[in-house]
Formats: C-alpha cells, structure tokens, sequence
C-alpha cells in the first residue's frame, strides 16, 4: 500500500484518487485511532466551498458514524475554524475537508488532534495502516452507533472568538476582501463589518466550482486592482480554506508573509509579547526580511520549508509567531494552525493602533529580488556531494556576500532541483542563478 498522507493531509482529484470509498475508509480509521477508548467521542467535521465537499462530508461522516463516534457537522468555515471549534467545543479530534489553494477538482482530508494541532507522523501511519484492515476495527450496533450533530453556532463561536484577540475597532476603514471563493466568502466580510470596516467583498460568491479561479492568495494582482480603484486602506487575500493571507497597501504593494511576519514581530515586540524576542521562518524567507528583524533586535529561528516545520520550532522553543512567505502565519497564542483571517485581522488592528498607512509599515523592510530556476534532472541522487555543483554554489555566495544568499534543494515531489538566488538587483541575480542552473544541468541532466 502506498502512503496516502502527504504534507498536509490526504490529498487527491476528488471522485478518481480521493473517491468516496477512501473517505469513508479514513473516517473509520481516524476515528477509531483519535478517539480509541473513549465513551460519547465526538469529531468536528468542516469543509470548503468546493463542489465535491458534499460527497466526500458524507461519506467522511458515515465513517465516523460506523465506529461509534459522533460527527459534529459545522458545515463551510476555514481550516483553522476547524482546529479552533475542535478545542472549543472539547472534541477529540477535528477533520477538514479542502484542498487550500488547489484548483476545484482536487480535494483534500485532513485531520487534527483534540488539541487543535495537526496529527503526528506516527498518528497518520496508524491510521494509514488500518485502511485495508477493516475487521480491526468494531461495528457498533443499536443505540452505539454514531450521531450526528448540527452546529449552527459553530461559525458565530470561531469569529467571535477571532474579534476578542484585538483591541481596536475598524470603524470606517475601508477594506477590500478577496475571499477567493472559499471558504473565507462569509465569514470574512461578516467578521470585518462586525468590527466596523467600510467592506468590499469580492470573489465571495462560490457555486462550488469557482474557487481559486483566478482569485485569491495566489493571484495578488486582483486586490491589488480592487484596491487601488477602490481606494481602499488595504486589501486582504485569502486562498480556498483561509489558513493564508497575502496582503496589498493602499498603494498596491504586496505585504506577503514575510512583510507581516516583521509587521507583526515588531508590534508584539514593541508590547512585550514576543517571547524570547523570536520569530520562526523558513529558508525561503527573503533576505531582506532577515536584516530586517535583525535590525530590530528580533532573533530569528530558520527551519525547512513547510508549515509544519514552523510549528515544531514553535512549540519546542515556546515561541508563538511564526510563518512563511507564501502566508502561512502562525500565531499561537490564539490558534493552533496557521490562520488566514486571524493575520488579518492582527494586521489591520497593528495599522490602527499605530495610525499608519500600511505602506509605512511595509517601509521597515525591503524585499530583495528572488530569481527561481526549475532544473530537470535525471536523478537528484547525490546533487550536494556534486564537487562542480558545490563550487558553482560557492561562487555565487562569495559574490553576494551579506547582500543576498543562495538556495538549492531537490524538490519533494518531482525530478527538479531548485536554484534560489536573492540580492539586490535582479538582472545580477539572475545571471547567477543561470550559472548555477547550467553546472547543474551539465551535471545531472
């Protein structure tokens, strides 16, 4: 049997890799492993606006059902509604339906524990392993057998939750939303009018097919747009399931992970609520985001590129912001997961505590030109012991100096190794990143 769980769930085109017999599966599987033991369990179950939500939801849910485990429905809400509703309503586990940023066909199942946090390894490979062992698991019958309970509340108790984490009001702050068609369409504008923002929604009207097309986190230009004609304050974008944020200013200026990382690291900072004065980030973040928390006396943890990677420097070192460049913020004082609406919410609050444009709080740090090169190769095998690799790499780093850096992994997934170079002016940068790119190919094509 392969591994179904990837990096952030099980994943797949819904109806031909993800199909509704694998949901059912994995609902007795995770159920049984999350709750194993215990009397009256009870497992959130929440989805994105996608049109195969429904099929999967339900036999998800039966799932559940046929171990003896209730399923407590909160219908669409965001990724980290879910793990927040999972604490707050004292479930023993929480399940997401959604494929985040991927486009409408594919979907997605994952899983948090009771307290809210994503499943470790060894949690994920139990219950791979009894995905084709059915009869290890029981079949409750009569009174046993699972229910299902209907939260109406569910999406009223997570946003009001959300609003209790600030202590400004956003009264006549005109703000633009582009909630992606996802499941950030409600309760984003809700939430924003009920702090008192002048709201512009757009791309919040899913059908169950328009998610993430052309919309959202991953196309910046659209706010950027509805920003700049609507002269708004600032504009937030959320990808399908809400767990990430790109931001623009008033201007049209990307704020992107990094920008809020330093944004938010100095505010908390500047409140005492920094612990240990440290921020989280991965080896993608720009370089011009590290001299800047550098300059601020902020010290910085780096780690592998991935959320989850984060989140284990967070809780092994007590510290409680961290993220990446794509977005993914996470503040653990409030939630447990990385939380699209909860950064921007954070964020606005910082621009009216400091009654400053974004645009002068974006000033505090410069992002340096990143040039990205995608080399195919026949094996990765061996890539960093490659001598000529290795002095083309160290080349380049001599060049740059403390004024940008190089970065070369072998992708996750696919036959490529990755070229990153960053500094201060691109048509240098890239030049680098060409020579880097062809001992590469020479080498490994």
């Amino acid at each position: 049997m392969g591994r179904f769980f990837g990096t952030d769930g099980v994943r797949g085109v819904a109806n031909t890799e993800l199909t509704a017999e694998l949901a059912y599966r994995l609902g007795r599987a995770g159920a049984y492993v999350l709750t194993r033991g215990k009397q009256n369990a009870k497992i959130v179950v929440g989805k994105d606006t996608r049109i195969s939500g429904d099929m999967l939801e339900a036999s998800l849910i039966a799932g559940i059902l046929s171990v003896g485990v209730h399923a407590i429905r909160v219908g669409v809400i965001s990724t980290p509604g879910v793990a927040y509703l999972t604490r707050a309503l004292g479930a023993d586990a929480g399940v997401m339906i959604s494929a985040s940023h991927n486009p409408v066909a594919d979907n997605g199942i994952k899983f948090f524990g009771g307290d809210g946090f994503k499943l470790s390894d060894e949690a994920e490979s139990e219950i791979e392993g009894l995905l084709e062992s059915e009869d290890q698991m029981p079949r409750p019958t009569g009174e046993w057998i699972g229910r299902i309970e209907e939260r109406a509340d569910a999406v009223s108790l997570y946003t009001g939750y959300l609003q209790t984490t600030i202590g400004n009001r956003f009264d006549g702050l005109k703000v633009v939303l582009d909630c992606g068609n996802g499941a950030a369409s409600k309760i984003a504008p809700d939430v924003f009018r009920q702090l008192g923002a002048d709201v512009i929604a757009i791309n919040a009207e899913p059908n169950g097919v328009n998610i993430n097309v052309k919309c959202g986190s991953t196309y910046p230009d659209v706010i950027r747009q509805a920003v700049l004609e609507h002269q708004a304050a600032i504009g937030l974008s959320f990808d399908g399931d809400a767990d990430r944020l790109i931001a623009v200013d008033e201007q049209g200026q990307l704020v992107d992970g990094d920008y809020a990382l330093a944004i938010l690291g100095r505010s908390l900072l500047a409140a005492g609520e920094l612990p240990q004065q440290t921020v989280v980030a991965t080896v993608m973040s720009n370089v011009g985001f590290v001299k800047a928390v550098q300059e601020m006396g902020i010290r910085l943890v780096r780690t592998a590129v991935g959320d989850r990677y984060v989140m284990e420097a967070m809780r092994e070192g007590g510290y409680t912001l961290g993220g990446e460049q794509s977005g993914h913020i996470i503040m653990l004082k409030y939630n447990t997961t990385g939380d699209g609406l909860l950064t921007a919410i954070q964020l606005t609050n910082v621009l009216i505590a400091e009654q400053k444009p974004l645009s002068e709080l974006r000033s505090i740090m410069r992002s340096y030109p990143q040039v990205l090169v995608n080399v195919r190769v026949a094996s990765k095998q061996g890539w960093d012991e490659n001598e000529p690799i290795r002095q083309a790499i160290r080349e380049v780093e001599d060049r740059l100096g403390e004024d940008g850096r190089v970065l070369v992994r072998p992708s996750g997934t696919e036959p490529l190794i990755r070229v990153m170079a960053e500094g201060p002016d691109e048509s240098t940068v890239q030049k680098y990143v060409d020579s880097i790119a062809e001992v590469v190919r020479r080498e490994l094509a």
